[in-house]
């Protein structure tokens, strides 16, 4: 990315009838365009921006005579979605945040405008003949990364249900099959609750023991996790230790963020249509402890009802 360049200030001085030595009057140089970063909730993705590279601002125009300013060059505004992170792609700093609907992030700022003679007369020095050029634009290479906006992230391991559960009580449609990692991109859900009320759902892809290192698809999209209010960890019914796998998806977190674990966590134990009613009451009694836990079902609608309480409590809680 680069920003404009400020256009150059201008030495002019007044020529006139009557006035054939009239003193300096050269404008300044117009600033140069912005890189501007502006939320937009009618974007979900970067997608629009994969094959847009190189991204320029227009220069500002040089000053003119009769003390008149250079034309300001354009901004360049990358709408982007809400929850947008900007990163300087050399050292990993984050620039700026895009929270909101409308905001503005000026990324690279255009160079400022030279200033023209007229600023430059004293009352022993009347007629300048010297005048400022344009700064440069600043230039630099800017990573986009967009972290989702949920106020309730799928936690679990490929095939533990996650996409299911969210095409059940959603109208999201994300692709499901029996085979590991079938969602490769994060969807998003608007979940009905009771009263007309409504919270949003993430289903993110499944994580792997060493996710945080690297593995599966792991740092590509814990970041999202970071952006939930509540997490939602999931854990099949049919699972050989559901305190151990449960125990597994808490470390990966906490090896890739320790401040995951202040966010409110519930433990949803799926495919509860696949084992014996009589076996519930066990499996639920041999849950993890101290968290809030849950038997569902995505397919028979089991324990849904009380799942979307326990989720609106935390939400309450939170807020």
């Amino acid at each position: 990315m680069r920003s404009g360049k400020g256009g150059a200030g201008v030495i002019h001085f007044r020529r006139e009838k009557g006035a054939e030595k009239g003193g300096p009057d050269g404008g300044d140089g117009g600033r140069g365009g912005h890189i501007i970063l502006k939320g937009s909730n009618n974007l979900w993705t970067l997608l629009h921006l994969k094959y847009r590279k190189h991204v320029h601002a227009e220069d500002g125009k040089s000053g003119e005579g009769g003390r008149r300013s250079g034309k300001q060059g354009p901004d360049e505004i990358l709408e982007v979605p809400v929850g947008t992170i900007a990163k300087d792609s050399e050292t990993g700093e984050v620039l700026g945040e895009i929270t909101e609907h409308g905001q503005e992030l000026i990324l690279l700022p255009g160079g400022r405008g030279g200033l023209g003679n007229d600023n430059f007369k004293t009352p022993t020095v009347q007629a300048p003949r010297h005048s400022q050029p344009g700064e440069f634009g600043l230039e630099g290479w800017i990573v986009l990364e967009l972290k989702l906006l949920a106020d309730v992230g799928l936690v679990g391991f490929p095939n533990a249900g996650k996409s299911t559960l969210l095409s059940a009580i959603s109208a999201a449609k994300p692709e499901i099959a029996d085979y590991p990692f079938t969602t490769l991109v994060p969807n998003l859900g608007v979940v009905a609750y009771r009263d007309f009320k409504s919270f949003v759902m993430a289903d993110i892809p499944g994580i792997i023991e060493g996710a945080s290192e690297g593995k599966g698809l792991g740092l590509r999209f814990l970041r999202h996790i970071e952006r939930n209010s509540v997490l939602l960890f999931m854990v099949p019914a049919t699972a050989d230790d559901i305190k151990i796998e449960f125990q597994i998806l808490l470390n990966e977190l906490k090896k890739y963020n320790p401040e995951l674990l202040d966010k409110q966590r519930i433990l949803a134990i799926t495919k509860g249509d696949l084992i014996e009613k009589s076996e519930h009451k066990k499996i639920l009694k041999n849950a993890p402890e101290g968290i809030p836990t849950v038997l569902i079902s995505s397919v028979s609608q089991l324990g849904i009802d009380k799942m979307k309480d326990l989720i609106w409590n935390a939400l309450t809680e939170i807020n």
